[in-house]
């Protein structure tokens, strides 16, 4: 008999040898239905158990949140290195507890009641999560709670009041916000509201005695500080070694040392007066502030003495001009005429940067009246301004108050914009004072906590109750492989043992297979054959006891689940690997039948008959 007749023969004999002995087949089909179904089940309640934990613990975000448990600087440098990992989702800067209560009146009785306000940016799964929206310009989100205590739903206008104490008198701003959505009870049981991060920075600052004009609130601007690079001292007489020594003690100067007259003019940009002797103030890799001047000003009285900040700023011209070298000094009239130099129109050093138009004056040389394009600064973020002409100099650069340079200094180590509606300079935010972070998941919590410690960040996170959903699913997988092995190897003894003598009843007739033509490999796929059968249609009874509990299991525990959750539950994605496993078992534990098939003489049944 040729081998391809053969092959497609073996396999309608193994299936009818099986429905010929079906109560034996049928009892072998509920020994292995009896291992798998519990297998199955023990998986789903795995699987449903764990999904089911976790899906709860994902779908609140409180339980992703990662909060920071003491207050410390977080430049914004920091917020967009730790905004780039791929373990956080939302990240926003937060301000002082202390500056974020708000007063919100009552629409109905009018009463200011207090409220916390909190940022929120663009992605917040806070309130995106817990039916909420990202607030825009004059909106904010409620919490259930607030909207509760106000009687107030989405669409409806309040009024936020922010107060502050200057003066020895109470200061009050306001502001109508439309409330763009009410959270869900979920997301919090404080009485919060969530507001764009521009109001709830402007809301501190107020507080911190600022203003807001773009909403109307009244205040002043933060004034950027002075620093400069040192200040030349010149004395109509020189000074002993040791009177040098005491005018540098405890004044913020580190170093006092005679100055060249080229030097000078390269500071300053004027030549030194042949009766003063000059000196330079400094301190190495640091800068100085009025308040240095002030103190030697201090041991200085009495004399003579004229002491002329200076600082090294670059500054660039628009388009073609290049760099541009500005001088800057700030004289009073003594110490012009003393120095044989023309009135400054702005006069002598003030030591703040309160007037921006003082401080935008420039002279130019030999030029009066010309106009100066726009100058840039470099610095952390460049300074964009414009010099106004208030007449011409003898000197051969440009001359500006020294204030301007001592900005433009301060610009260099700290962020420092120009407001050309106001014509004044203002300290940019330096950093803040804490944050709002979410990991993208709860797995993501433990590490991205790992990670802020290991950078001196202390944080509170739900790292406790994450960990016991991790140590139970990693519980529940060893318990499930350990059965698994067990059932497995016990249904794969059956199998083995029912097809091993199922050859030894089948001796004779399978030896007449043999007489008749068929090969050994032939009829060693006789066996294979009936345990893929066998496993097949195991699989089927185990799935319908598996469906029968999982239906039952899960009606039991229905009252205590979410729409849509189920308490046992098998992964769509491992059916087939749980079919395709089962085959591949059959198919192994039927070789030593197989084996068996081989070794069947044709010779014993011509000797039997």
């Amino acid at each position: 008999m040729n081998r391809p007749r053969s092959l497609r023969m073996i396999p309608a004999l193994a299936l009818a040898n099986l429905r010929h002995e079906w109560i034996l087949t049928l009892c072998l089909i509920i020994a292995l239905a009896a291992v798998i179904a519990p297998l199955l089940v023990l998986l789903g309640l795995r699987h449903g158990t764990i999904e089911t934990l976790r899906t709860q613990l994902v779908q609140d975000p409180v339980y992703r949140e990662l909060r920071p448990s003491q207050t410390r600087d977080y430049p914004p440098e920091w917020f967009e290195q730790v905004g780039r990992w791929s373990e956080v989702k939302f990240l926003t800067p937060t301000i002082l507890p202390l500056s974020s209560v708000v007063q919100i009146l009552h629409p109905v009785s009018g009463q200011a009641e207090l409220f916390d306000l909190v940022p929120t940016a663009d992605g917040d799964p806070l309130l995106l999560e817990n039916r909420g929206v990202i607030p825009r310009e004059d909106e904010v989100v409620l919490t259930a709670e607030s909207a509760r205590r106000l009687g107030v739903n989405s669409g409806d206008e309040l009024t936020v009041r922010v107060t502050r104490a200057r003066g020895g008198r109470t200061e009050l701003a306001e502001s109508t916000l439309t409330v763009a959505a009410v959270l869900a009870a979920r997301a919090g049981t404080l009485a919060r509201i969530y507001a764009p991060l521009d109001f709830v920075l402007d809301v501190e600052s107020y507080k911190e005695g600022y203003g807001a004009a773009h909403r109307g609130w009244p205040g002043a601007s933060p004034e950027p500080y002075l620093s400069f690079d040192g200040a030349v001292l010149l004395l109509p007489e020189a000074m002993a070694p040791i009177d040098r020594t005491g005018l540098i003690i405890n004044t913020g100067f580190a170093r006092i040392a005679p100055l060249e007259a080229e030097d000078l003019e390269q500071m300053l940009g004027f030549a030194l007066p042949a009766a003063l002797h000059a000196y330079h103030l400094y301190s190495p890799g640091a800068t100085v502030t009025p308040s240095s001047f002030r103190a030697v000003e201090q041991k200085l009285r009495g004399r003579e003495a004229s002491l002329l900040p200076w600082a090294r700023v670059e500054v660039r011209g628009e388009g073609e001009a290049g760099n541009v070298s500005l001088i800057g000094l700030s004289l009073n009239e003594s110490q012009s005429e003393r120095l044989a130099l023309p009135s400054l129109p702005w006069g002598g050093f003030s030591g703040r940067a309160d007037d921006g138009e003082r401080l935008l004056s420039v002279l130019l040389p030999g030029q009066d009246g010309m106009a100066m394009g726009a100058l840039t600064a470099e610095g952390v973020e460049p300074v964009n301004f414009t010099l106004e002409p208030a007449g011409a100099t003898t000197l051969d650069r440009p001359v500006v108050p020294v204030e301007l340079l001592g900005v433009l200094r301060t610009a260099v180590e700290r962020a420092v914009v120009f407001d050309p509606a106001s014509q004044e300079f203002r300290m940019a935010r330096g950093g803040y004072r804490g944050f709002r972070m979410y990991a993208a998941d709860i797995d993501d919590v433990p590490e991205l906590f790992e990670r802020l410690r290991d950078m001196g960040i202390e944080v509170q996170a739900e790292v406790e109750i994450i960990s016991r959903i991790q140590v139970l699913d990693a519980g529940l997988s060893r318990l499930f492989w350990l059965i698994a092995t067990l059932g497995i190897g016990g249904g794969t003894a059956v199998l083995i043992a029912s097809l091993y003598a199922a050859v030894e009843r089948r001796r004779k007739d399978l030896g007449v297979l043999r007489l008749v033509g068929l090969a050994r490999s032939s009829v060693f796929f006789f066996p294979i054959v009936q345990g893929a059968g066998l496993a097949a249609l195991g699989l089927v009874a185990g799935f319908a006891g598996y469906a029968s509990l999982a239906l039952a299991i899960n009606r039991a525990f229905a009252d205590e689940l979410e729409a849509g959750q189920r308490f046992c539950a098998l992964p769509g994605g491992q059916v087939p690997v749980i079919v395709l496993t089962t085959l591949a078992l059959a198919a192994a534990a039927s070789l030593v039948a197989a084996w068996r098939t081989t070794r069947i003489d044709p010779a014993e049944v011509i000797r039997d008959q």
